[in-house]
């Protein structure tokens, strides 16, 4: 059965700033909340092999390897977009408007506003996971500059940046949830394999995004 045709959608430096994110926002989930400490407390620890899970030394450099994944990997993003002009995915006047019109359209099989390479929903979802991620980095941060030697911050200062680093925590689980259920809407679920593969069906591009002039898949 000869193969669809394919266009190119992420480029491998696209895949890689994806699964650099998603990696480093899972260590830091994990190893934050084994610092409050919940493993001991709720048994994790007790299961096989997580015994390490407790040890707050274990959590925090955990928790450093990271946040420094998620800092490399944002500046690359940021710098690379930057300097090649890629800025498809920065929010647009009126996508709030056009976002409810697609997830309308979804739901009720009425036809979707002719969209580009990407989604007003999409460029949406980014912004709100982008400014939580830089939440998360600049309050990581002072956390940071806190346990340096010699250093004392104000308590307001502290508590503050505690409050919000909490804040910026659940707005990233909140996103990534809404990012995963996304994709229980059939007309999202082709998008799935193009963040391993790079590559999306044609006739589902020329479809969805008729205003994206791709390149075929090499």
């Amino acid at each position: 059965m000869a193969r669809r045709p394919q266009v190119r959608r992420h480029t491998l430096s696209d895949r890689v700033v994806h699964w650099g994110v998603a990696l480093s926002i899972f260590l830091l989930i994990f190893s934050g909340i084994g610092q409050m400490p919940m493993y001991k407390r709720y048994k994790v620890a007790d299961l096989p092999g997580m015994a390490w899970s407790a040890d707050y030394g274990t959590t925090l450099r955990l928790h450093y390897i990271g946040a420094a994944i998620l800092i490399g990997v944002a500046a690359y993003h940021i710098l690379f977009n930057l300097r090649t002009g890629r800025l498809g995915l920065l929010p647009r006047r009126g996508d709030l408007k056009e976002s409810v019109q697609i997830i309308a359209a979804m739901l009720t099989g009425r036809p979707e506003p002719p969209s580009g390479k990407f989604l007003a929903e999409q460029r949406l979802a980014y912004a709100f996971i982008a400014g939580s991620t830089l939440l998360l980095i600049l309050t990581g941060l002072v956390k940071v500059i806190k346990n340096l030697p010699g250093v004392t911050l104000p308590y307001v200062l502290l508590k503050w940046n505690t409050a919000l680093h909490n804040i910026g925590t659940g707005l990233i689980i909140l996103g990534i949830a809404a990012h995963l259920a996304a994709f229980l809407l059939r007309p999202n679920r082709p998008l799935v394999k193009s963040i391993f593969t790079g590559t999306v069906d044609a006739e589902y591009a020329r479809h969805r995004h008729p205003l994206w002039n791709p390149p075929p898949a090499e």
